[in-house]
């Protein structure tokens, strides 16, 4: 046999050789070092048989495929571990019934059916096991074995591998991955790839819970058990990732929600039916307030539209059979059927049509803080991030197709400006392309519409200078879009918002305008949303800032702390004055030690907290104290008043 190597040598090997054999005859350097290979494309371990013909390059500890072929291992390690627990409990080693363990995104997992339930306490006693199997430098085996042989292996005990084997095409090649031996080791169906032995491991995993998952992800088959685990290549990346995920519970706006008191979810009110509380809504009407004004500067006109509409509107826009089960049930009227709206842009649409266009008309920017509604299943629901009512930033751009470049070039800027003003820094484009060759069912063939549309977005994103990247293949079939990716502070990349170009809906809609040949024509439509939906935004930049809102977003800017009782009345001329120039602020008249007061407003992410005491009060000053500022600082109330009224103008 033949494999070709990255530099364009060919390696003449025996039949049946390995890419062990491969590394062995380039040198016995390589032999030592080899993890696995890339073989035509395909990763594959030391232990399987090459191809005849095979483009071969060799991997180290140093490729980032490594991190596969130890993740998948450790899977099997783990399911070693959990029979020796069992074992050791006085279960037989096939009592516990093995399902699937795969890679997954930083680690892996494996689906089991123990004989008794794992428990939350038996994960540290799995991992010291797992410990000591990767201690042992145990090494694997790879054997194959016929299908009837393979059946007769399981038969009896272990249903899921059984399923497994019997499911697979009667050519697939029935691959057995063996760590030690009979004496201690463990064996299970697999295609692999794996490491050579146990030690090739590196120590720095854990195994993170314990969930339920249906057999195959159905819920009429058995409820398994899974374990989850992450591994990294060194300490410090494991450390990092165990430090994001405490982070991000810290962050979790569904917690901050709660403990700051901002919005709740009642289950009397229903599933994903966010509550919006006094001091969330304070900040979700400062963000509208916001977003009127910056657009209404960039020339868009406000509308109101109804929360449901007639089944013809939604059939007319292809929401309905298409999106039907997104929806909720029809809502039945003197005989029609009305539906409580997925989105708003039928609605403008109609809004479009009310009276006829001109070309003097083009561009028509409308906009609405438009509340949709969308029955998503009760699973996928997660506080404001994925909720079944949700309040849209929503705006449509209705246009001549000359006028693409420049408004898209104009959503850029305003991008740009509002997260800017929100303090948002690491977000990019990705600009969603059409596959004509791989996906013709979705986007057709390739047409001037499409060649249009594209080009113009990307003369947009040129003359913006916006960094961007593209995606094949992810564009809507109404044409390209345009999403917006922001990264946490964690690192996680997300969504945020999108702009969509669209060219078919507005000919379902017979919109038109009049050009300036005197002709009709049709208008593009850009969908367009810089907030996305409030609710979602506002999860965003709520594990952004982790709950510390900046002055002029925090619905308390500051909380006056009374010394003793004597000092209520001055307190109260302070928060006199300070509302007097529209700055909210509260006062702590409890009946509690100034520690305590302190500590209360610190935990309520309050920016400033100001105390007032007999010094305070004979000078007309207040004591200062700001989050996450060590120093204390004395000022007069009325060079407080204005030092906040300037960072409230400025957006800090």
């Amino acid at each position: 046999m033949n494999a070709v190597l990255p530099d364009g040598r060919n390696l003449e090997l025996k039949p049946g050789a390995t890419a062990a054999d491969a590394a062995q005859a380039i040198g016995p350097g390589l032999a030592k070092a080899a993890i696995g290979a890339i073989v035509n494309g395909e990763l594959y371990d030391l232990l399987k048989p090459l191809p005849p013909h095979a483009e071969l390059r060799i991997l180290t500890e140093k490729d980032p495929e490594y991190a596969q072929l130890f993740r998948h291992t450790l899977a099997h390690v783990m399911a070693q571990a959990v029979r020796e627990l069992y074992t050791e409990r006085g279960y037989r080693p096939e009592e516990v019934k093995l399902a699937i363990g795969p890679v997954i995104e930083n680690g892996f997992y494996y689906d089991m059916d123990a004989p008794e339930p794992i428990r939350e306490e038996d994960l540290p006693i799995i991992e010291e096991k797992m410990r000591r199997i990767v201690a042992a430098n145990l090494p694997l085996k790879r054997f194959v074995l016929p299908r009837e042989e393979a059946l007769k292996r399981y038969a009896g005990i272990d249903p899921y591998k059984t399923e497994l084997i019997q499911d697979l095409p009667e050519s697939e090649e029935l691959s057995f991955y063996a760590q030690g031996d009979d004496t201690y080791g463990f064996t299970d169906l697999c295609r692999g790839p794996h490491v050579p032995s146990t030690g090739r491991i590196p120590p720095h995993f854990k195994l993170t819970g314990i969930a339920g998952a249906y057999w195959r992800g159905d819920s009429s088959r058995p409820m398994l058990q899974r374990i989850y685990g992450v591994a990294f290549r060194t300490k410090e990346e494991l450390e990092h990732y165990l430090w994001q995920q405490e982070e991000a519970k810290r962050r979790d706006h569904r917690r901050l929600g709660q403990a700051l008191e901002l919005f709740t979810i009642s289950e009397e009110v229903g599933k994903g039916l966010p509550l919006w509380l006094p001091r969330g809504a304070f900040i979700r009407r400062q963000m509208e307030d916001y977003m009127y004004k910056k657009e209404q500067e960039h020339g868009y006109h406000y509308v109101y539209t109804p929360h449901i509409a007639n089944a013809r509107l939604y059939y007319t826009s292809g929401h309905l059979p298409y999106y039907k089960d997104d929806m909720y049930a029809p809502i039945e009227i003197e005989g029609e059927e009305y539906y409580l709206k997925p989105m708003n842009c039928p609605h403008h649409h109609m809004i479009y049509k009310a009276r006829p266009k001109s070309y003097r008309d083009l561009p028509l920017r409308l906009a609405e803080f438009g509340t949709v509604y969308r029955f998503e299943l009760s699973g996928t629901l997660s506080g404001l991030t994925r909720a079944r009512g949700f309040t849209q930033n929503d705006a449509h751009i209705y246009c001549s197709r000359a006028q693409v470049t420049e408004e898209f070039i104009r959503v850029i800027q305003l991008f740009d400006e509002v997260y800017k003003d929100f303090g948002i820094s690491d977000y990019w484009f990705r600009l969603s392309l059409p596959d004509f060759e791989n996906n013709p069912e979705k986007f057709g063939e390739e047409n001037d519409n499409w060649r249009d549309s594209i080009k113009a977005i990307r003369a947009a994103l040129e003359e913006t200078g916006a960094k961007y990247v593209e995606g094949i293949g992810e564009a809507t079939f109404y044409g390209p879009k345009l999403d917006v990716q922001i990264r946490s502070v964690l690192g996680k990349e997300e969504t945020i918002a999108t702009n969509q170009l669209d060219f078919i809906v507005p000919e379902r809609f017979g919109l038109e305008f009049t050009n300036e040949k005197g002709e009709k024509e049709t208008p593009v439509v850009i969908h367009r949303a810089i907030m996305g939906s409030f609710d979602r935004f506002f999860a965003f930049y709520l594990e952004h800032t982790a709950g510390d809102f900046p002055l002029w977003l925090s619905p308390i800017q500051a909380v006056i702390v009374p010394i003793a009782d004597r000092h209520l009345e001055y307190a109260q001329k302070v928060a006199a004055e300070m509302r007097k120039n529209k700055l909210r602020v509260e006062i702590d008249d409890r009946s509690e030690r100034m520690n305590a007061k302190i500590r209360d407003a610190e935990l309520q992410k309050i920016p400033l907290i100001l105390v007032v005491g007999d010094k305070e009060a004979e000078a007309g000053t207040v004591n200062v104290r700001e989050r996450h500022v060590k120093e204390q600082r004395t000022l007069a109330v009325a060079a407080l008043v204005e030092e906040m009224k300037a960072r409230v103008e400025a957006r800090k």
